[in-house]
């Protein structure tokens, strides 16, 4: 009897109950590869795996591993969502160039993992879908309108009108960090000169620390080897008037331009991500300050929330798993 009945609970589970939906969310950067594995509800993973990006293999045959590890052997999973640093066409799924990736320029990434896998694939660039998961499970729940803003190594950012992605005509929208503020002023990463990025990211703060230190402006900071902006903001909270001055500058450019966004955008809510965003009133006391003296009319500050992300690392899978599970 217990054996029957058992053979009929299986029966039940296997071949008259509905399978649940799984989806793998992945999170491609240039130091590491994420994949996790999510049921059709909820936000915690069944799996999650980590890897780096470099090793003996490629990159992709990398990527592919660690999509063969994290997939139920079982099970069939309904959709895969990649989030990954672009510039990317998101309408083809092609990497246009991945600039902490070598080698991946042109790569038809959507295809090669559908190809692989016979399961739909949709991919969207890291910061855009941080923007759709701090909308969807952070900091942007309850909000139509949503300015995301990342400031780390570099700046990106994305958009959300009437809860939908702004992606553009070929999916290249939301590179809210390449706006010249600074014409003629330092090299960005992406080599053009003067962007946000290249005056207020953290990469940006520590080398005007070095430069200043360099041209003999006095610091308890030495500069004799490259600075970080955790550094340089531990310094100002202990008083160096140096690091204050340049987490203020930073603030100042970031704030106009914010002003500038909220013109164009008319949100509800902006949002800082990323590590700098850490470094907390240094930074976004000047924000705030210059943002409100740039504006055109205070209308665009009346109801106004700025806050900071609240998914933290997590940003980047949760917002591909929200792209995974649009898929179906």
């Amino acid at each position: 009897m217990i054996a029957g009945f058992e053979i009929s609970v299986n029966y039940l589970q296997h071949d008259i109950l509905p399978p649940m939906s799984l989806y793998l969310a992945l999170d491609v950067g240039g130091t590491h590869l994420r994949a996790a594995l999510y049921p059709e509800d909820g936000l915690e993973p069944i799996q999650h795996k980590r890897i780096n990006t470099q090793g003996e293999d490629t990159p992709l045959e990398r990527l592919f591993c660690l999509v063969e590890k994290i997939l139920p052997p079982r099970e069939k999973v309904s959709a895969i969502g990649v989030a990954a640093a672009g510039p990317l066409n998101t309408h083809t799924g092609v990497i246009l160039k991945a600039v902490n990736i070598p080698g991946w320029k042109e790569l038809p990434l959507r295809d090669e993992l559908q190809n692989r896998f016979q399961v739909p694939v949709k991919i969207g660039n890291d910061a855009n879908l941080a923007a759709l998961g701090e909308s969807k499970f952070g900091s942007g729940r309850g909000h139509h309108h949503i300015l995301y803003l990342t400031i780390s190594t570099g700046i990106g950012g994305g958009v959300i009108i009437d809860d939908r992605l702004l992606n553009g005509a070929w999916g290249l929208a939301g590179e809210l960090g390449h706006i010249t503020v600074m014409p003629g002023g330092p090299l960005c990463s992406c080599g053009q000169s003067g962007h946000l990025e290249a005056v207020a990211s953290g990469t940006a703060i520590a080398r005007y620390v070095n430069e200043q230190i360099t041209s003999g402006v006095p610091s308890s900071l030495t500069g004799t080897q490259p600075l970080t902006a955790k550094e340089v903001a531990q310094a100002a909270r202990a008083g160096d008037r140096l690091s204050k001055e340049a987490f203020e500058r930073a603030g100042k450019f970031i704030g106009r331009t914010v002003a500038d966004f909220l013109h164009i955008f008319n949100p509800t809510v902006v949002i800082f991500g990323g590590g700098v965003s850490k470094s907390g009133s240094l930074l976004l006391n000047p924000i705030n300050q210059t943002m409100r003296t740039s504006i055109l009319i205070p209308q665009y500050l009346d109801n106004l929330v700025v806050t900071t992300a609240s998914l933290g690392d997590e940003a980047g899978l949760l917002g591909a798993l929200a792209l995974a599970r649009q898929t179906t």
